[in-house]
């Protein structure tokens, strides 16, 4: 030991042994949580820790942060991160029934002719949150909700006071990168321990596993949540710096090795018959397992199956989830509401006499349209029976018309949003019904300032979810136009906000004033106008003006917008036949928002230079992508992400990885920004 500027500095031999007894408390944490085959009597691994503890904390160089105290959870977090998923974390498609996972199973065999039987891995689908977690070198570097998809939120220092998630990969030979992908839940005896223990204080109980489980993650101070007893199972991975083995079932294998935990249920089964025993079994078993499940998982096996079959915007072709009977109770509407959602749907729900359906006590649920409430016949006063659909959101299943009394009263659609007054409008065909004050509607307040300040919209840099909340909560904000009346006291004034970070934000605004006419439409949050059907606006009027005024006949026929069809024409002039987005507008055109002129154009959209054309960009460009998107979007092209047969042109850029590889092997002409710049300029 020795002393330095006043710390003291552990030998050789205090190092050596604090690294074995790190080792060895890894080890013991993995035989007790990942194997359940404890080596050890609780006393023993309680003084080993306390060892480790005593040495690292006499002397603090010891300390690494890999360490088995550093579970406990660091300081307390002032907001959550967000993090961009490098792969997405799309979700399962469903199977409710025997007849849909087989025809799931023929599906397969269409597209994998000789692989008759399929081989398929079969796990429980765990009842919890779902969760990213990278590791680089070794060491646990970030984990991160799955969000939306694409973008999640970093909890980090929560998913490290985790015990069954190592710090530290075990092993050998794991990857220079490796991100898995699982579940994070509560086993239901750490979960009746939980609320025993609220109870006891006073505290507020948790309805069931899985919120106990989505509440402890999302704790800005990682110390409560180190206090919880969550668990963690892997159930794939995401990017990987290595070939994965071939099947999944050895992947899964090899993860296990490196320390990660995996279902003990894991199996491999043969075809539909394999799927379907499986199934019953573990549903034989449900109640007796130590954790809440709702389904079982299929997946195809050879990961080379799954890379030919591909996937959807939203779901693998490879894996479907076979969900169990949901459990139903009996009960009573006493009223029905009609709810404003943050995209302006205007919902039914039944409010019902409270009951009991699975353990948890259900008074509201959802009658999804006003469709569903003319099919199922569902009145006030009606006995209905409630089912939680997916074990977890409560619907009316049906009627019991013969318990009907005389005074139950029929439910209709009202004509008028329950919020703002404005036109409730349901285009034909549509079964969702909306309010059409989306600028004015304060149901739709936050969502349509979110959306108008987004990155692809009106791009004002640093008004996040966070900051818009307090905005509209604080009454500073009501409608759009009001972002471009702040000052930056008022912004200064906010929680988590200084003056450096208010001075930023207006900068921002005023910069977002200057803009073009396709973000300008896109920002205003028309129903199913996406980027594409904004460019495909602007490109055929030459003004706001001119949009307003337009009827939804104007958009369809040969006078009209290539792509839009009668749902989205009754969409957006019924949006622009509501004088409160009318005014909206204007006053955010009073506000200073502007783009270059653009006279009608002389071409049709048919016309434009790249019409037809379908691109892919990749790699590292001198200018963001969303600019060149935009670029070629305004000479005609299509941008999608995903090169395929149907692709004419990918721009690559440096560091092009496989998308660049598959262009190549498909025969798909390269451009470089060169090669691109000529393209765009030429008449």
């Amino acid at each position: 030991m020795v002393e330095n500027g006043g710390a003291l500095i552990g030998s050789d031999a205090d190092r050596e042994r604090a690294a074995r007894l790190r080792t060895e408390i890894a080890r013991h944490n993995y035989r007790y949580y990942v194997l359940d085959d404890p080596e050890i009597p609780d006393a023993e691994y309680d003084r080993l820790f306390s060892e480790l503890q005593a040495l690292e904390t006499r002397y603090p160089e010891l300390r690494t942060p890999d360490s088995p105290t550093q579970r406990v959870g660091a300081a307390p977090l002032s907001a959550f991160a967000q993090v961009r998923h490098r792969l997405p974390m799309i979700s399962l498609a469903n199977a409710m029934s025997d007849d849909e996972l087989a025809e799931f199973d023929r599906r397969i065999l269409a597209a994998l002719p000789g692989t008759d039987p399929v081989i398929y891995t079969a796990e429980p689908k765990l009842d919890g949150l779902a969760m990213s977690i990278r590791y680089e070198a070794g060491l646990l570097v970030q984990a991160a909700t799955r969000g939306d998809g694409s973008t999640g939120e970093d909890v980090t220092a929560n998913v490290r006071t985790v015990k069954s998630v190592p710090l530290r990969l075990v092993g050998e030979a794991w990857p220079a990168v490796l991100e898995v992908r699982g579940e994070v839940y509560m086993t239901r005896e750490g979960f009746d321990r939980l609320n025993k223990g609220a109870a006891e204080r006073g505290e507020r109980v948790f309805a069931n596993p899985r919120n106990a489980a989505a509440g402890s993650l999302r704790q800005l101070d990682p110390r409560v949540t180190a206090m919880r007893p969550l668990r963690f199972c892997c159930y794939g991975w995401g990017e990987i710096s290595i070939d994965p083995d071939e099947s999944q079932y050895a992947m899964l294998q090899r993860l296990a090795g490196w320390g990660i935990p995996i279902s003990k249920e894991l199996r491999q089964v043969e075809g539909p018959d394999g799927c379907r025993t499986y199934f019953d079994d573990l549903g034989r078993r449900r109640a007796a397992l130590p954790y809440e499940i709702d389904g079982v998982v299929f997946k195809v096996d050879r990961i080379a199956d799954q890379t030919r079959l591909g996937a959807t915007a939203r779901h693998p072709k490879w894996a479907i989830a076979r969900k169990f009977p949901a459990q139903e109770a009996l009960t009573v509407v006493e009223s029905v509401e009609f709810q404003v959602g943050r995209t302006g749907a205007v919902t039914p729900v039944a409010r019902l006499q409270p009951v009991q359906v699975g353990g948890v006590t259900v008074a509201n649920a959802t009658l999804h349209n006003i469709d569903e409430v003319t099919r199922k016949d569902v009145r006030v006063g009606d006995t209905v029976v409630i089912r939680r659909a997916g074990d977890v959101i409560p619907e009316v299943v049906s009627v019991l018309v013969e318990r009907r009394p005389p005074d139950a009263v029929p439910v209709e659609m009202p004509a008028q949003c329950p919020v703002c007054g404005s036109d409730v409008l349901r285009p034909p065909g549509e079964v969702v019904a909306r309010c059409t004050g989306g600028l004015y509607c304060p149901a739709q307040r936050k969502q349509a300032i979110r959306h108008f300040a987004s990155r692809r919209a009106m791009d004002i840099e640093g008004l996040g979810e966070k900051l818009v909340e307090q905005l509209v909560d604080s009454g500073l904000v009501r409608e759009p136009a009001d972002l471009y009346r702040l000052t930056a006291e008022q912004l200064a004034g906010l929680e988590r906000m200084g003056e450096k970070s208010a001075a930023n934000l207006i900068e921002a605004l005023e910069r977002s004033k200057s803009t073009r006419f396709a973000r300008f439409i896109f920002a205003l949050g028309i129903p199913d106008v996406g980027e594409t059907t904004a460019q495909a606006l602007a490109s055929r009027f030459s003004g706001i003006g001119e949009l307003e005024r337009t009827r939804d006949s104007d958009f369809i026929g040969d006078r009209g917008v290539k792509g839009i069809g009668p749902v989205v024409a009754a969409e957006i002039a019924g949006f622009f036949a509501q004088a409160h987005n009318r005014e909206a507008i204007e006053r955010l055109l009073a506000a200073g928002i502007h783009w270059p002129d653009t006279p009608a154009p002389a071409k049709t959209p048919d016309a434009l230079p790249l019409a037809g054309k379908t691109m892919v960009i990749t790699g590292t460009l001198s200018r963001p992508r969303e600019e060149i998107a935009a670029r070629l979007q305004d000479a005609g092209a299509k941008v999608t992400n995903n090169v395929s047969k149907k692709t004419d042109y990918l721009i690559a850029g440096e560091a092009a990885g496989s998308k660049l590889q598959k262009a190549q092997s498909l025969g798909v002409a390269i451009l470089d920004e060169t090669m691109l710049n000529a393209l765009l300029d030429r008449p």
